[in-house]
């Protein structure tokens, strides 16, 4: 099994919304399995600009049955609709590397997200579409993703997060449900991410999952 297909199936998504200039974005998540197998992410976003955002993503997977791997990828998010539109839509372009064991492999990532608040009686949220595909340079193989969010502001400090991630990963299809609960503490610039990540078709494959936002 190559990086690109241990690394890529459940890359978080940041959908179209751009960050101010000289904001700052952080996550740092865990997930682990039944048997173990684990990841862990650290996701970053600077506002260079009003329409610019510098994003980070650095993951490292630990599988029980290979190598340790991981990879890192930094990109450009660009705007590419009006600040006041209502549905927002944006561009990314991004080059990094991965590693399995010993070995690394450079790749290209492109993306483009679409996303717009909504309303559900009298609550608010969001819906975000990102369709992506990472590049390996190596190879010449590629991971196409189409991953969605729907989210919901339950109250002021919890809102809930229903995920799915879908890929294609050398012509073979992989699909992932994440629902989740976001708790951010009045006054406060951090949230916790408390969820879970199931594997369609494959529930032995599912996990639990723990991530710490902030904003700063």
């Amino acid at each position: 099994m190559t990086l690109i297909s241990l690394t890529f199936a459940g890359n978080a998504q940041a959908g179209p919304w751009l960050r101010e200039k000289g904001t700052t974005f952080s996550a740092v998540s865990m997930s682990a399995t039944y048997y173990l197998d684990t990841s862990n992410q650290t996701y970053l976003e600077y506002g260079i600009t009003d329409k610019t955002t510098l994003v980070g993503d650095l993951s490292m997977v630990r599988l029980r049955y290979a190598p340790q791997s991981g990879y890192a990828t930094v990109s450009l998010r660009r705007a590419l609709s009006k600040p006041d539109a209502t549905s927002k839509f944006a561009y990314e372009l991004g080059v990094g590397v991965g590693w399995i064991g010993s070995y690394t492999l450079p790749h290209v990532r492109t993306g483009l997200s679409w996303g717009r608040g909504i309303n559900w009686g009298e609550t608010s949220g969001w819906a975000t579409i990102e369709a992506s595909a990472i590049w390996d340079l190596t190879y010449a193989q590629h991971v196409t993703k189409l991953d969605m969010t729907f989210g919901l502001n339950f109250t002021d400090v919890t809102k809930g997060l229903l995920q799915v991630y879908t890929a294609d990963i050398a012509g073979v299809a992989v699909a992932t449900i994440a629902p989740s609960l976001v708790f951010s503490p009045r006054e406060r610039k951090f949230s916790i991410q408390v969820g879970a990540e199931s594997q369609i078709g494959n529930i032995h494959n599912s996990a639990l999952k723990l991530a710490l936002w902030r904003e700063f």
